[in-house]
């Protein structure tokens, strides 16, 4: 039996209450849903405005009805600290997802990203701090390697960030450090490398590349790539993730209060991603025959990125499940109904 086996196990068998921020995102009703399954108690928090309703409903549709009846949802923002004061309330594992993701985002708009990335991320820190929560696990990210040129990546090895939101992330990082010290209260923080998989959004500027390649491609439209198409990335499946979380929340105390890397361990260029994606749909009878088109390079990205995961597996006992073209198998009959 497999740790991340053994701690779902001890949770039907001894079911906790737990805070998921950003529960109607893509990664938050992902977790809402394992933890469902699993017969927990979830509390939800988002105000929607990356985050969808129709996640919740698919998650409904998923579970029985008295696995749903333990999901409470409060529409509400982190940037108000008397709503995560009351968010907190009873919990014992917050795992807080709410963000506003995306590099271009915090570029056009570094005001907004700076006060949900870091005011946000402070308030809900501050309150499970206050209410003594067993655990508080939050999701940090890869931008913050930033410059750092060596691969893989190391949590101890960062460089200078490339974008207002790498840098809330950072300031995220030094915060969880900072209350570990003053407060004596642990948050462990999970630097999230290009996680996919179902329920993650093809809509709007800012959207992930997997999912909007897939539409293009499920729509016969074009598919762009920023640069020659050599630019890699660590792609991770969000199966992997919920794991990572599951397992850094309900982890020994000595593991807590740390930085851990949420990935697969390897690289995929855009190239060889444009053709596991292509030859995903064509399983499922979907055949794409147009070739990429390259433009320039996006701002504020790195050009390669991968990470080490030897910290993950050896503190928290973490074993990624899926490879990237498993993880994009697996999802393409999500993408292929409700990205046409």
């Amino acid at each position: 039996m497999t740790k991340y086996e053994k701690i779902q196990q001890e949770l039907v068998e001894s079911p906790k209450t737990w805070l998921i921020t950003g529960v109607a995102g893509f990664i938050g009703s992902n977790l809402l849903e394992k933890l469902l399954k699993l017969d927990q108690t979830v509390i939800g928090l988002d105000n929607f405005a990356t985050g969808y309703r129709h996640n919740l409903d698919e998650v409904k549709g998923l579970v029985s009805e008295a696995q749903w009846s333990r999901f409470t949802f409060i529409e509400g923002d982190i940037r108000e600290s008397k709503i995560c004061r009351t968010a907190v309330e009873g919990i014992d594992h917050v795992l807080h997802q709410a963000a506003l993701g995306s590099v271009p985002r915090s570029i056009a708009d570094p005001i907004t990203t700076n006060a949900v990335n870091i005011s946000g991320f402070l308030n809900i820190l501050d309150a499970a701090k206050e209410e003594g929560v067993k655990s508080f696990t939050y999701a940090a990210s890869s931008s913050t390697y930033g410059d750092h040129p060596v691969l893989p990546k190391v949590e101890e090895n960062i460089g200078s960030p490339l974008s207002p939101y790498a840098v809330t992330k950072y300031v995220n990082e030094i915060y969880a450090d900072v209350y570990n010290r003053v407060y004596n209260f642990k948050a462990t923080g999970l630097r999230y490398f290009n996680v996919f998989g179902k329920r993650q959004s093809a809509n709007g500027a800012y959207a992930a590349v997997i999912p909007t390649w897939t539409q293009a491609m499920i729509n016969d439209k074009n598919v762009f790539i920023n640069g020659d198409g050599e630019t890699s990335r660590d792609f991770c499946f969000i199966e992997n993730t919920v794991q990572m979380n599951l397992l850094a929340a309900t982890t020994d105390e000595e593991a807590k209060g740390e930085i851990y890397n949420v990935a697969l361990g390897d690289r995929t260029s855009l190239n060889e991603l444009f053709h596991a994606i292509k030859d995903a749909l064509s399983v499922n009878g979907i055949n794409y025959r147009r070739e990429p088109i390259y433009q320039a390079f996006r701002e504020g990205d790195v050009r390669h990125s991968q990470a080490d995961i030897s910290k993950s597996i050896k503190n928290l006992g973490y074993s990624p499940q899926f490879k990237i073209r498993e993880g994009i198998e697996k999802s393409m009959p999500w993408y292929a109904h409700d990205l046409k």
